[in-house]
């Protein structure tokens, strides 16, 4: 495997994972079954039938989790912890054996990129939660389950246009971030005010209770 083809998968790999972990990883070790791509000697254990399996059990439970509105949050939240490790892990692994400090350096890299992957898709569905019907989450849970895929194909088919889009993801992420956290304040807001059985035309639209008017 070529430079670009591992920054292709390392990069590419990071950023689905930030996304949908677990689609990522069934779909690298089912498509290496399939001999439809290699991987390298460091990634072959995404083949193992174990791992294979787990992934598709615990895509099956996201594909749930992730089309309900603040289930979707709340899973989130969680795979925080889950995606981000798992990415750099998966960048530094894709660039094969190296010296101590690059593995490092690539570790921290996947890392990064997997964390603005997860980040933007963790704040723009909190944002997407402000709106009361469900089709939305729907939607957006299809679109990153495609992206993924398609990702994957852009991996091993245009490596060096899998590179860029990555690299512009990226920077795109840290301009639109602010405007997309201001949207998911609301998504948040909505959610105290359904916890404290506010309905959500009688919020203010600074979020507090409504007045109580004596008679």
């Amino acid at each position: 495997m070529g430079t670009i083809e591992a920054l292709s998968l390392a990069m590419g790999g990071a950023w689905a994972s930030g996304i949908n972990l677990y689609a990522t990883v069934a779909a690298l070790g089912l498509a290496r079954r399939m001999e439809l791509i290699q991987l390298p000697s460091n990634l072959e254990v995404l083949s193992h039938p174990a791992v294979i399996v787990i992934a598709c059990i615990m895509y099956f439970i996201e594909f749930f989790a992730d089309k309900v509105p603040y289930i979707d949050s709340g899973w989130d939240a969680l795979h925080t912890f889950i995606r981000v490790p798992a990415g750099a892990l998966l960048a530094a692994r894709a660039l094969g054996d190296m010296h101590p400090a690059l593995e490092f350096a690539a570790i921290l890299a996947g890392g990064s990129i997997a964390f603005a992957a997860h980040g933007t898709k963790a704040t723009t569905r909190l944002a997407i939660n402000a709106s009361p019907e469900p089709f939305t989450n729907w939607t957006a849970s299809v679109t990153e389950d495609a992206a993924v895929l398609g990702g994957i194909w852009l991996i091993f088919n245009h490596p060096m246009l899998m590179v860029v889009f990555v690299l512009a993801f990226v920077g795109l992420g840290v301009w639109i971030m602010p405007k997309v956290f201001r949207l998911a304040k609301r998504g948040l807001q909505r959610l105290r005010d359904r916890m404290r059985g506010v309905k959500p035309d009688q919020a203010s639209t600074t979020g507090s209770p409504p007045a109580i008017v004596n008679s």
